[in-house]
Order: structure tokens, then sequence, then C-alpha cells
């Protein structure tokens, strides 16, 4: 266990590490690297003893995974195909190959060499994917492309990560059946967790959601992940692979957006502990006693990296400064790397000193992958081409709706919104509701959508319409208040159930609030006009002279609700201006 001491050194390190690096508008993983060089052995030397904290940090990668498999919706991979299957695994078979060949001209035996490619041609998803996000980047065309290619790498690692032992030399300690036996495993896994899933993990995690309780929930989430975890340790797989194939088991489910909302502070403290011990574990003796071979080998695989992810995506037809921004996005070396090249060491494929030049060669341009990027864009903007519009207005990932609360009044929007061919994201925080439309095929998300971590989960950011149609008058407000403070670009279209609702709406910033009785009562308000004689435009005009009347009214009353006196006598006044109209239309018509 990790004792509180050494807790509240990793905790000052990070906090003080990653505020200077923010503060310098550098990448917070740079500042968590920069924490562990500092408190590590080769620095103040403050933990000498990184084994059980990397044991620790460790699970911020399996959470990482688990993630990205909720991502990994069938019909998202469809659309994004060309990304993932054709320029993701064009990037790792390229740059592994040039790599590799790299690593055997340096005296590497061919398995050696294979290993070293591999590992080398990966990227830090967190990394990319923070230095993109804090960088508003994400949703640029390089952006999307390099979330493709990552999606594949990670994809990739698994399966590379499953047969690693059967490369091992030592021939006597894996069985000629070998590769077989660890396919038998690997099936017999994914069969126990898609099963247990289907049967066992969504009608539990339906129970536990209509408890209501969001500690509950959360500690389902992390249930989740360890129990399949301690399914693939068990047949000796991966822990990576087993929270990997639970994420995509719930990719299509109610639940992701609730899961990946719970799972995202543990997922981001972890992973900055990760780093730290990244940074704790790196062996700068090597810097020197081998200065000269580790920048070498650092700045060769940034540059192949670099030169074979610009020339890919300009093959993708890809305007140059696009392509070459994606070069300099994914050049860096990533976490998987470190688990690479650490298990290759142990299964004496690779020597302990190559492995440690290799892990501080990655850690050094993880620490330069950002920098590059910055270098790059001070250049491009000075000499280069601007760089290209985002890329979100054309994608059709992007869902420009939002629609919170799924009850009668929000499942007649997103009925007109679906005829009409427009996609919508749909949250209720009732898992009964939930339950009963889904069984009409309708895709709505168990989540509250008052928590904002929820609602980025969602993709607030860049939705462009919110449909609030919250029941609770009090979550109502607060969903309004909070898509106010931190979307400010969301237009919100807000469903009152009366008129001191509307009120407390409109104090939240929302104009465009719809009582939802009012437009029914008119509608009606008209039939019963045309029932006792009046002819169907004249009962048409007088429901829209009243309405427009109401409304100029409810302006009025907004602006001296406070008051009640004031509030009355508009009220009173607002009546009978309203007779006296209808009264003077009536003297006309005689």
């Amino acid at each position: 266990m990790i004792s509180l001491a050494q807790t509240m050194i990793l905790l000052a390190a990070a906090v003080v590490a990653v505020s200077l690096f923010r503060f310098a508008r550098l990448s917070s993983i740079l500042g968590y690297v920069a924490a562990g060089l500092v408190i590590g052995p080769w620095g103040l030397n403050l933990i000498g003893d990184i084994g059980r904290i990397t044991h620790v940090s460790e699970f911020g990668i399996v959470l990482l995974l688990f993630i990205i498999g909720l991502e990994l919706q069938p019909t998202r991979l469809w659309v994004m195909r060309r990304l993932v299957f054709g320029l993701g695994a064009a990037q790792v078979l390229s740059c592994t190959l040039l790599l590799g060949l790299l690593a055997w001209a340096w005296g590497q035996p061919p398995a050696a060499a294979a290993v070293i490619g591999f590992g080398l041609s990966l990227s830090s998803t967190p990394l990319v994917l923070q230095v993109l996000a804090e960088r508003g980047q994400l949703k640029t065309q390089y952006g999307r492309s390099a979330f493709g290619i990552l999606l594949f790498q990670d994809l990739a690692v698994l399966p590379v990560l499953a047969v690693l032992p059967l490369l091992s030399p030592q021939g006597g300690a894996h069985p000629a059946g070998g590769a077989g036996l660890a396919l038998v495993k690997l099936v017999v896994v994914v069969a126990a967790v898609i099963i247990g899933g289907r049967l066992l993990l969504r009608p539990a995690l339906r129970l536990v959601a209509k408890v209501r309780v969001s500690e509950v929930f959360t500690a389902a989430a992390l249930l989740t992940v360890i129990a399949t975890t301690l399914l693939a340790n068990l047949a000796g797989l991966s822990a990576s692979l087993g929270a990997f194939i639970a994420g995509v088991l719930l990719a299509d489910s109610e639940f992701r957006h609730e899961l990946e909302a719970d799972l995202e502070p543990f997922k981001g403290l972890l992973l900055g502990l990760f780093f730290v011990c990244v940074g704790m574990a790196a062996n700068l003796g090597l810097m020197k006693s081998e200065p000269l071979m580790l920048l070498a080998l650092t700045a060769t695989f940034l540059a192949v990296k670099i030169a074979a992810v610009t020339a890919l995506g300009k093959l993708a037809r890809q305007k140059g400064d696009v392509a070459r921004r994606l070069g300099f996005v994914l050049p860096a070396g990533g976490e998987f790397a470190f688990v690479l090249f650490t298990l290759a060491a142990g299964e004496r494929l690779l020597d302990k000193q190559t492995a440690d030049l290799l892990v501080l060669a990655v850690t050094l341009s993880m620490m330069l992958g950002p920098l590059l990027l910055i270098a790059y864009e001070a250049v491009a903007r000075r000499w280069l081409t601007p760089a290209t519009a985002p890329y979100d207005a054309i994608d059709e990932h992007d869902i420009p709706v939002i629609i919170a609360g799924f009850g009668r009044f929000g499942q007649i929007v997103a009925r007109v919104l679906r005829v009409k061919g427009l996609p919508f994201t749909a949250l209720d925080s009732s898992q009964t509701a939930v339950d009963f439309v889904r069984r009409f095929g309708n895709k709505v998300y168990y989540g509250d959508a008052s928590r904002l971590d929820l609602l980025r989960a969602a993709g607030a950011a860049p939705a462009r319409v919110l449909v609030l149609a919250v029941d609770d008058t009090e979550a109502s407000v607060r969903i309004a208040t909070l898509v106010r403070e931190q979307f400010p670009q969301l237009k919100i279209f807000a469903r009152a159930r009366n008129r001191q609702h509307a009120f407390a709406l409109m104090d939240a910033g929302v104009r465009n609030v719809i009582r939802e009785t009012y437009v029914s009562s008119l509608e009606m308000a008209s039939s019963v006009l045309e029932a006792l004689g009046e002819s169907p435009a004249a009962a048409r005009e007088a429901v829209r002279r009243f309405r427009t009347h109401d409304e100029a009214t409810l302006e009025a009353q907004y602006a001296v609700k406070e008051d009640q006196v004031k509030f009355v006598a508009t009220t009173l006044a607002a009546a009978q201006q309203l007779e006296r109209l209808f009264e003077a239309d009536q003297a006309r018509s005689e």
C-alpha cells in the first residue's frame, strides 16, 4: 500500500508541476512526467520504491481502455472505418516496418527489431487527445484523423500483448500449442464477458440505476471494470484486454454516457499517477553514460514518424498543412511502449539496458512531442499556410441536438427530428422511463443532465441545440443555468410547466420557453370557437391575437415578478386591455 506520506508527496508534486506547466500553456501530462523526474530516484529521491505505486497507477490504463471501448460503437466504427482501419493500419504497418528495419540495422535480432518497431510506432492516446483538447483541435480534420489512428493503435496493442510471450527465445517455456491455447483463452474470455454482460451486467446496472444514488452507480461502474479485468487475469490474458472488451460490450447500452462520466475522474487521477511513475522510473543515468545514443534514438524515431505520417496524410488526399499537422501531432511515443518493452525484457527478447534506453527515449519523446507541435504551429502561422477551419461543421459524427428529459414532451420533439433525419442524443434520469422508451427502438441514455461531466460526455460542446424537457422544475433550472455558463453556444429550447417555471428559466438566461400545455390549449380554444359558430378564420385570428397579447403580458409580468403588488396590477391591467381589444373587434364587426 502507498503510505500517507508518499501520497502527500505525489499529490504535492503533481499539483505544483502541472500548475506550472499549464501556466506555461504546455500539456498537463508533461507536468506529471516532470514531477516524477523531480521526486524519483534520479531526482530528489523522495520516493525510492516505486513498484507499488506503479502497480496502482496501471489501473489508470485499464480505465482508459474501458472508456475507449465505450467509444467503440459499431455504428461509429463503421462511419470511421476509413480512418481507423485504413489510415490507422497504414500508420502502424509503415512505422513498424521502417523503425523495425532501423532496429535490425542497429544490430537487433528480427523478433526484437519487430517489437521495437511496433513499440515505437505507437503514440500516447491520453497525451495526444489531451494536447488536442487543450488547444481546441479535436474537431479539426487532423484531430479526427489522429483519433482514428490512435483508435487503431489501441486495437493493435491488445493482440500483440497477448502473443508477445510466444516470441520469447525461451522455447521450453512455451509449448508448441501455446498459440492455440492463447487463442482458446481469448475466445473463452470474450464469450464469458459477452454472455455475462448480456444476461447479468445490463440487468444489474438497471437495478442499480433504479436506486438513483449516484455513489452506488459509480461503485457499480468500478466493480464492472475490476471484475472483467480479474476474469481476464484468471485466463492469463491482459487486464487491459478484459476492460476493453467490457467497454465495447456496453458501447451501445443506455449507460454509456453515465459510465464514462462516473469513471472519468478516476481515470484522470490514475493516469496522472501513471505518468508520474513514468518520470520516476526513467533511468536518467543513461543520459550521462550514453547521451548521444539517447538523443540519436529519440531524434530518429521522431523524424521517421513525422515523415511517415505526413506522407500518409497526403496519400489520403489531405491538404499540405493538414497532413503536416497530423505528422506533428503523433510523433511522440506512447504509454503502451513502456508496458511492451518491459514485458519484452522479461521475456528476454530485449536486454535490460536496451529496454531502459528505449523507455527513456519514449519518455523524452513524450516531453518533446507537444513542444514540436507548438514549434510547427508558430512556423506555420508565420511562413506556411494558415490552419484549416474546424471540421465539425461537416462532420457526420457530431450530434447537433441534445434532448434532456425523454418523457411525453421530449419524445414528440424526438419523433419530428427522426422523421427529418436529424440525429440527437437523449438523456433521462429515470431508469424506468429509459427502459420503456427503448422497447420502441428509441436511442436514449440513462443519466442526470444536470451533471457537467455527463453533458460533456454526451457532446454538449459541439452540439447546437439543447431541448430542455425535464419534468422536475428545480432540475430544469439547474441544467439551464449550467448550460448557459459552460456551453454558451448551445441554444436552449425549454419546456415550462407553468408561468413561474417560465420565469425561473428566463432568470437562467433562457428566452425560448415553451409552456407545455399552452399551444394545445389554444388549439382546443380554436375548436371550441368553431363549434360555437365562429368561422375557422375568425377562430384562428382570435387565438392569434390572444397569444400575441399573452406573450407580451408574460414579458411585462417577468419585469415585476418580485413585486407582488405590481405583478397583480399588471395582470389585471392586461386582462382589461385584452377584453377592451375584443370588445372593439366585436363593435367593428357589428
